[in-house]
């Protein structure tokens, strides 16, 4: 399946930055021109038929919604290029969550399976409003299973996102085709499973160079998306290139037994999980060497400890994402009403 139309027309805006840039301000401060579009109520709508089906789902499956902080001592170190927020909290300084992933760890030992539709800030680098692919504010699935294995949540996903776009198909099938000019297909299952490896390979085949100790590129991830007709895996990603949390395979020193999801026709990223890091002196020794103090996570560390062993797994998927994905869109800006992307000030 070939690049989606409207990953190509991005491509085609970004290629004059300053002329983008320009456009994208005045789409973002007057959001509500666009919004009142046939088209954007029907996002709206679809995007509202997709929350119903990720939690009627996860419902069937006994878990458990529950709900997420908004702020805390810390929150997720682990993204990319991203740089936290903070508030002052009666004298402390506390973190607004960039994601809830440390809460979700200490929910699913309490319910044995739960999930959070939370909202998620992180002030992402200027070159972000590029990808089409970033908010400075938007909203995640993030869902956690205690006594997990990766693999387990790897068929998770893939049952999920399948339920989801079937959902919405059935619903709003014909009016995204009439609207939108967006067809939903059935997706090939099994989905497909590269180990980072193989997929690094897979990309540098295809001229988009990606280092073998690093995460897949924005640009390699869509480069890779493009030749898939259906969602797939990469996993086993190298330690240093995740998180603290993600967990280090013990028979295999330097992989970490973790997964992302990618959409097919060029949407690149959908979801991004793991098995969890659950020994305290490995997940001490984890924080140190992604540059962070250990003394800053003293409740988690102190909590690890007490609840040993907090063996989960789960993963996160960003709504706006989905949104972009089923509905064809050209950016995640268009995927949520008064969105926020970096740099840009001003507006609802």
């Amino acid at each position: 399946m070939p690049i989606h139309p409207s990953v190509t027309e991005l491509e085609k805006l970004v290629i004059d930055k300053e002329s983008y840039k320009r456009m994208l301000e005045e789409w973002l401060k007057y959001s509500w021109r666009w919004a009142v579009n046939e088209k954007y109520k029907l996002v709206f709508k679809v995007q509202a038929s997709i929350l119903r089906a990720l939690r009627e789902f996860l419902d069937s499956k006994g878990f458990v919604e529950v709900l997420s902080p908004i702020i805390g001592p810390v929150t997720d170190p682990g993204i990319r290029g991203a740089k936290q927020a903070s508030i002052d909290f009666y004298g402390a300084e506390y973190k607004v969550m960039s994601s809830a992933i440390l809460y979700k760890q200490y929910m699913a030992r309490v319910l044995g399976k739960i999930y959070f539709v939370s909202p998620n800030i992180r002030l992402e680098p200027p070159d972000s409003i590029f990808t089409g692919r970033h908010l400075v504010e938007f909203y995640q699935l993030d869902l956690e299973m205690y006594k997990a294995t990766y693999h387990e949540a790897m068929d998770l996903a893939e049952d999920l996102i399948t339920y989801v776009v079937k959902y919405v198909k059935d619903v709003h099938g014909k009016e995204l085709e009439a609207v939108l000019g967006r067809q939903l297909y059935e997706f090939k299952r099994p989905f497909k499973r590269y180990s980072h490896k193989e997929a690094v390979e897979f990309v540098n085949k295809l001229g988009c160079e990606n280092s073998p100790r690093e995460e897949l590129r924005w640009e390699c991830e869509k480069v890779m998306s493009a030749h898939h007709d259906s969602p797939f895996f990469v996993y086993d990603y190298p330690r240093g290139s995740r998180g603290f949390y993600d967990r280090e395979d013990p028979e295999r020193p330097g992989v970490l037994r973790d997964f992302d999801m990618l959409y097919p026709e060029g949407f690149g990223e959908a979801i991004s999980g793991a098995e969890r890091e659950f020994e305290p002196e490995r997940l001490v020794e984890r924080i140190r060497e992604g540059g962070e103090d250990p003394a800053k996570y003293q409740w988690f560390l102190q909590m690890a400890k007490e609840l040993y062993p907090l063996q989960t797994a789960g993963f996160g998927i960003g709504v706006e994402r989905l949104t972009r994905y089923i509905c064809g869109l050209r950016a995640v800006w268009e995927a949520r009403p008064y969105p926020k992307v970096a740099g840009i000030i001003g507006g609802p």
